[in-house]
């Protein structure tokens, strides 16, 4: 059998629904077997009585807090024969078990599914029902500042691994009862809890709708690298190196964005948080320009624009001065090149480009006792003796780090690697075709992004189409009190703020 064939088979053993039978063996030899029971370690079930009632619980060693599963055991042995005469599954679930989070269950399926996230199941003779109790422990870290979105002022925690201590954090700054958390679970395999977050009377109801319909339609046995392969499905097949959807790690930048009426997406198993829509203006801003007053804060916002601009255009501009020295005014002369180096000018722009990529790659893989030692070994020694072996002109090294220091001062990570990549073509298209091709490359990426949507939202609003009180606060950081309404470009059932 192909695997087409497999696959479609598996698919429709899915659909089966194995109810639970009144047979207590038969439930035990079914999920025994299919659970691996004897094979499996952490796999583990306790047989045993209450009164003349007998009982199955199934655990996973690592999920199951044992205190408390130990309290309810504690409970149930305390139970007589005569307390379950008429139905013991009725007594247990709603006099017995002293538990809040208790559910009940039909199939063995669904209690399989309960189980391998970590709940504990229990099965009774002679009821077609089965219990489980949400008496997980996940394993955690505590909510650190995530090291990419770091601030001076304001809160230091952030988002975690575990789905339900990042909807935590988040409820604790949203005390709203409109704010929805709709939880599925994509991955035939994998199971991954992912959870669509928006406020119900704020949210557009069709982008909720259309978010909700795209990951119900994801089908693939599993997503162990989270939110990233969410994404892709989200999105769908694209070469657009530019990120469509913003991710944060910080629980008040989430909440900010559930109040303009954006939809976010939270997996379990990742820290960052998908916000959606999301244009190319979203990837620039940053939580700090929000802790500082709004004078201090447009001119940092103003410096970190100048960076990324930097990041993009210096390269290709003063390459083509190098080529074209009659176009540098005489007070710039000095930004001509003095000594070339032993390889072509655009040789060196490449191979400077490549040994960044690689000091940047090595310093990630590098332990963090050993990364300075190896930041400081690439940006002096090799860049100092590759300039006086005369493979580097000085300037080249110069500019690069300009670029690379605009590049890091990117609040977004995604898209400074997707600058990084229109930088390369940009020199790329000074090189071979000089100023007509630093002309034509800008129109191709400008119309490029002009037509680019993300999710139906146009990708370079409030630029293009122009809106000038989305423009006005993306150019100065307006104060909160002046902002009465929600950006227009979620198109939110309510637009009043205040």
């Amino acid at each position: 059998m192909d695997n087409g064939k497999e696959r479609r088979s598996w698919h429709r053993s899915r659909k089966k629904r194995h109810p639970i039978s009144t047979y207590l063996e038969e439930n035990q030899k079914y999920l025994n077997d299919r659970l691996g029971v004897g094979k499996s370690f952490d796999i583990g079930v306790h047989d045993f009585y209450v009164g003349h009632t007998r009982m199955l619980l199934y655990y996973i060693n690592g999920f199951a807090e044992s205190l408390l599963i130990s309290q309810v055991m504690r409970e149930l042995n305390d139970v007589r024969d005569r307390e379950l005469a008429d139905d013991a599954f009725d007594q247990l679930f709603h006099k017995f078990i002293p538990f809040f989070q208790l559910s009940k269950v039909e199939t063995t399926d669904e209690f399989m599914d309960k189980l391998l996230v970590g709940q504990v199941g229990l099965i009774i003779d002679r009821s077609r029902h089965a219990i489980i109790l949400d008496a997980k422990i996940l394993p955690n870290r505590t909510p650190q500042e995530p090291d990419t979105e770091r601030i001076v002022r304001g809160a230091h925690d952030g988002f975690t691994e575990v789905l339900i201590t990042n909807t935590t954090l988040t409820r604790r700054r949203i005390r709203d009862q409109r704010l929805r958390f709709e939880i599925m679970q994509i991955g035939e395999r994998t199971k991954t809890d992912v959870a669509v977050a928006y406020l119900q009377d704020v949210a557009n109801e069709e982008l909720v709708c259309t978010l909700k319909e795209r990951l119900q339609n994801i089908q693939i046995d599993g997503i162990p690298m989270a939110e990233k392969t969410v994404e892709e499905f989200i999105i769908g097949k694209t070469l657009n190196p530019f990120p469509l959807v913003r991710y944060t790690e910080r629980p008040d930048v989430a909440a900010v964005h559930l109040l303009e009426g954006h939809v976010l997406i939270y997996v379990d198993t990742s820290p960052s948080v998908m916000i959606t829509p999301a244009t190319y203006f979203h990837h620039v801003q940053h939580a700090e320009e929000y802790r500082q007053t709004p004078v201090i804060g447009a001119y940092l916002r103003w410096v970190r624009f100048l960076g990324i601009f930097a990041s993009v255009f210096v390269l290709p501009i003063w390459l083509l001065l190098v080529m074209h020295p009659s176009m540098i005014p005489e007070p710039l002369h000095f930004l001509g090149i003095k000594k070339m180096g032993s390889i072509p000018i655009l040789a060196q722009f490449l191979i400077a480009e490549v040994g960044l990529d690689l000091m940047r790659m090595a310093a990630i893989h590098t332990p963090a006792p050993l990364s300075i030692a190896v930041g400081l070994l690439a940006a002096i020694l090799v860049g100092d003796v590759a300039i006086k072996v005369g493979l580097f002109a000085p300037e080249v090294i110069l500019y690069l780090a300009v670029a690379a220091i605009g590049m890091y001062a990117t609040p977004s990570y995604e898209l400074s690697l997707a600058n990084r990549l229109i930088r390369l073509f940009l020199i790329l298209m000074v090189g071979f075709f000089s100023t007509p091709g630093l002309m034509i490359g800008l129109t191709l990426i400008l119309i490029f992004l002009a037509t680019t949507r993300s999710l139906n939202t146009p990708y370079l609003w409030p630029f293009i189409p122009f809106n000038y009180k989305g423009m006005k606060d993306i150019v100065v950081r307006l104060a909160v009190p002046s902002k009465n309404n929600r950006p227009s470009i979620v198109r939110s059932q309510n637009s009043s703020r205040q």
